[in-house]
């Protein structure tokens, strides 16, 4: 079964999906041995850990190939951040096609300008809605495969608020997009509002700090949402735990003092299936 039909069958069960943020092939190989169903590959995550902040920087290529390296190394169905698509509608479909190549199983395209900045920046801005819907429909004539998913996400509510980010929504499905997206809704109130007025199925962004309040799994799910994406907590953890260890290569000279709080060397090499590499080599030596 294709990834993409796959990731159709969880999506139109009665029950919420979870999908934690991965960034990288590692990342991505952790998440899948936590036992999650599906994975969302954050640009957010990809661009930091690039060193670089998530307002739009890298290039459509650069990014296509973290998908190629993160889909090599699981069988899990990905959802990938697409961004704006990095242009215009001929830029959507080449960045369409060359994700779907890499192997993921449904993106979301949003409509801001470029280049775009995180969700929960503030500042941010729209590009009209009739744009946008064209580059909805570019991308749905870029697809050959029904079952890839199309997320449309809108960051309207915090440029011209939720009733036109309602009304914008409306359109970006009649243009082809299978998932509404609304980002950074700001209480528990909008949250239920757009879960009443869209009937669609509807994906919700969920992590500590950011605009909308945390609100628990088994409430989004009553409300009827069905896809929560986890963008960058795993990525934040990590960041505290490589302070953490640099600061006491730095002060001690070794991290000796902090060895439960890592991953036995054993745990490292399980992690990336080193034995199993190896024994594949060996296969090939008679």
């Amino acid at each position: 079964m294709r990834v993409s039909s796959r990731l159709r069958g969880l999506i139109e069960r009665d029950r919420m999906v979870v999908a934690p943020g991965v960034f990288d092939g590692l990342s991505a190989r952790l998440a899948q041995a936590a036992g999650f169903e599906v994975l969302y590959v954050t640009g957010g995550g990809i661009a930091r850990g690039s060193g670089l902040p998530d307002l739009g920087l890298l290039a459509m290529t650069e990014v296509a190939e973290r998908m190629v390296q993160i889909a090599d190394v699981v069988e899990l169905p990905l959802i990938v951040d697409a961004d704006t698509g990095y242009g215009n509608a001929l830029n959507v479909q080449r960045t369409v096609r060359a994700f779907k190549r890499a192997g993921v199983a449904g993106l979301h395209l949003e409509d801001q300008t470029f280049p775009k900045r995180c969700g929960h920046y503030a500042d941010k801005r729209v590009v009209p809605v009739a744009e946008f819907a064209g580059k909805l429909r570019a991308a749905r004539d870029a697809l050959d495969d029904p079952d890839f998913l199309l997320i449309a996400r809108t960051d309207a509510i915090a440029v011209e608020g939720l009733e036109a980010a309602i009304e914008r929504m409306e359109q970006y499905l009649e243009a082809g997009a299978d998932m509404a997206f609304f980002d950074a809704p700001t209480s528990e109130e909008q949250v239920a509002e757009i879960a009443r007025r869209v009937a669609a199925p509807k994906l919700i962004n969920m992590f500590p700090g950011g605009r909308t309040p945390l609100m628990p799994v088994a409430r989004l799910e009553a409300l009827g949402y069905r896809l929560m994406i986890v963008p960058g907590d795993a990525q934040r953890a990590a960041i505290r735990a490589m302070q953490n260890a640099y600061a006491a290569i730095r002060r001690d000279g070794s991290t000796a003092s902090m060895l439960d709080q890592m991953a036995a060397f054993e745990e490292r090499e399980a992690a990336v299936d080193t034995e199993g590499w190896l024994a594949r080599g060996r296969s090939y030596d008679r």
